[in-house]
C-alpha cells in the first residue's frame, strides 16, 4: 500500500508543511527496483543510471521515502549511477522493531547496498535528519565513502539545543510528535542522538558541501533562526565542508531547487575526482 507523504524533521516544526509533494513523479526514470536485505528486515530501493562510480546514494529526511528524491532522479540518473531504498516504515517497507539510532540507520543502508550487489565508492547525499544518518556512514565506513553532499542536515545537537535554546520550537515540535508523526517518525526521532559518542572521527580530508536553506516560514521565529545559524556554523567546523545557502528555498531543497542540488552534487564530485592534498 503506498504510504502518504508526512513530514521531515525541520518541516515537522509547522503544520503548514504536512502537504506531500507528488509533482514530477510521473516524469522520474523507471529504476531497477527490489527489495533488499538488512538486519531490521526487507527495504525496497531503486537503482538507475549508467554503470558508473562512485554510486550517488540518496537517504530522505524523517518522514520521507525515496520518493521524495522523484525531483532530481531524471536530471542525477542521466549521469551518474543512483541509488535511492524506503527506510523500515516508509514508502514500500515494512516497519520493524529494531533500534532507529543513526547507527542502525548507516548499517542498514550498508548492508542493503552490499545485498542490491551495489559496489563501493559512494557519494552520499541526505537531506534533514537523513544528512545525519549520512555523516555517520562516512564515520563508520570512511573507505567506501567519497564525498558528502547535506541539503540542511539535522545536527547531532539538535534537539538538545532547541529544548535549551528555543522553548517555544520546542514544545511545538513535542506537540507534533504526539499528534501527527507515525510511529516509525517517533522512533527515529527519540533515537537520532543516540549512540553518536562512540563513533570514529570524521574522515580528514573527506570532499563535503553543505546546502542550506533561506527561505523561513511564519513559525520559524527569530529565535530558532538564530539557533539554526549556529548551529549550521558548527556543521561547517565539524566537517570542514564549504556551505552556500539558497534563498529562494524553504527546508525541502531537493523539491524548492533541484537544479541548485545538482549542482552542488557536480561540484563535490569535481571535488571527489581530485587528488588528496600531500
Amino acid at each position: 500500500m503506498h504510504q502518504r507523504p508526512v513530514p521531515s524533521l525541520r518541516r515537522c516544526h509547522w503544520l503548514a508543511a504536512l502537504v506531500g509533494t507528488f509533482l514530477l513523479a510521473a516524469c522520474a526514470q523507471v529504476p531497477r527496483q527490489g527489495d533488499t536485505s538488512a538486519s531490521s528486515g526487507t527495504m525496497a530501493y531503486a537503482l538507475g543510471g549508467p554503470a558508473k562510480t562512485p554510486v550517488v546514494v540518496l537517504q530522505s529526511g524523517l518522514g520521507d521515502g525515496r520518493k521524495t528524491w522523484n525531483t532530481v532522479w531524471p536530471q542525477l540518473t542521466a549521469r551518474h549511477r543512483v541509488f535511492a531504498l524506503d527506510r523500515p516504515g516508509y514508502g514500500d517497507s515494512p516497519s520493524t522493531t529494531a533500534p532507529r539510532d543513526p547507527c542502525q540507520v548507516a548499517g542498514e543502508l550498508h548492508a542493503a547496498l552490499r545485498d542490491a550487489k551495489v559496489p563501493p565508492p559512494y557519494l552520499l547525499v541526505g537531506h534533514s535528519l537523513g544528512g545525519l544518518y549520512q555523516v555517520v556512514f562516512a564515520r563508520l565506513y570512511p573507505d567506501e565513502t567519497a564525498g558528502v553532499l547535506l541539503l540542511d542536515p539535522t545536527h547531532p545537537e539538535h534537539w538538545a539545543t532547541l529544548q535549551r535554546d528555543t522553548p517555544k520550537t520546542a514544545a511545538l515540535l513535542r506537540s507534533l510528535r504526539s499528534t501527527v508523526f507515525t510511529s516509525t517518525m517517533r522512533a527515529e526521532f527519540d533515537a537520532q542522538a543516540q549512540c553518536l559518542d562512540g563513533l570514529p572521527p570524521w574522515p580528514s580530508g573527506l570532499p563535503a558541501r553543505l546546502l542550506f536553506s533561506g527561505r523561513f516560514g511564519p513559525l520559524e521565529t527569530d529565535e530558532f533562526q538564530r539557533t539554526l545559524m549556529r548551529l549550521r556554523l558548527d556543521w561547517q567546523q565539524r566537517l570542514g565542508a564549504s556551505a552556500e545557502t539558497v534563498p529562494t528555498s524553504g527546508h525541502d531543497l531537493h523539491r524548492d531547487a533541484p537544479e541548485r542540488v545538482v549542482q552542488a552534487l557536480e561540484r563535490l564530485l569535481d571535488a571527489a575526482a581530485k587528488p588528496p592534498r600531500r
